[in-house]
C-alpha cells in the first residue's frame, strides 16, 4: 500500500495594517499640510533671526526673539508632532514601510533632527532675555541662531525633495530578507 506523504502548509503571512483609501487620503493631506506649514514656520524663524541679528535696534531684536518663541510653541512644536505622527502612520500603512526604503527612513531621521535642533540648540527665549531693555544681541550668538534655523530649513527641504523624488533603493537588510522569502 503506497504511503502518502504530505507537507504542512506554510502559515499565511501576517496581514499588515493598511488604512482604508479615505483614511489614507486624509492622513496624506494632514501630513502634507503640516509639513508645508512647518517649512513656512521655519522660514519665518530664519527671517526673524536674520532681522534680529542685523538690526541695530535692540528693541526690534527683542521683539523678534519674543515672536520666535510664540511661533515655536504655537506652530513649530504642534506641526512637528503632527507631521511625525502622520508620517509614521503613512509609512507603516503603505508599501513603502518605515525602514524598507532609504528615502522614508531618511525623512524620519531628518524630522527628528529638526526637532532635536529646535529643542537643544535654538534658544529664542534666552536671546530675548539678552536683548531686554533694548540691548543689542550678543556678538556671535545671533548668527548661531540663524545657523540653527537655517539648518532646520535645509533638513525640511531635503525631506521634501525625497518625498518628490522617491529614490527606489531599498535598505540592504530589508533586501536580503525579501530575497530569502522569494
Amino acid at each position: 500500500m503506497p504511503v502518502l506523504q504530505t507537507t504542512p502548509a506554510a502559515a499565511p503571512a501576517p496581514q499588515r495594517w493598511r488604512p482604508r483609501p479615505a483614511t489614507r487620503k486624509l492622513l496624506m493631506i494632514v501630513h502634507i499640510v503640516s509639513s508645508v506649514a512647518l517649512v513656512g514656520e521655519v522660514w519665518g524663524l530664519v527671517l526673524l533671526n536674520v532681522t534680529a541679528t542685523l538690526t541695530g535696534d535692540g528693541t526690534l531684536a527683542n521683539s523678534a526673539y519674543r515672536l520666535m518663541g510664540v511661533l515655536v510653541f504655537g506652530g513649530g512644536i504642534p506641526l512637528s508632532v503632527i507631521a511625525l505622527a502622520s508620517g509614521i502612520a503613512l509609512a507603516l500603512g503603505s508599501r513603502w514601510g518605515l525602514a524598507r526604503h532609504y528615502w522614508v527612513f531618511a525623512k524620519l531621521l531628518l524630522l527628528v533632527g529638526v526637532v532635536l535642533a529646535g529643542m537643544l540648540l535654538f534658544t529664542p527665549e534666552a536671546m530675548a532675555d539678552a536683548t531686554a531693555g533694548g540691548a543689542p544681541p550678543p556678538a556671535g550668538r545671533g548668527w548661531w541662531q540663524v545657523a540653527v534655523v537655517s539648518g532646520q530649513l535645509a533638513m525640511l527641504l531635503t525631506a521634501t525633495a525625497l518625498s518628490v523624488l522617491k529614490p527606489r533603493r531599498r535598505i540592504a537588510w530589508r533586501r536580503t530578507r525579501a530575497a530569502e522569502r522569494s
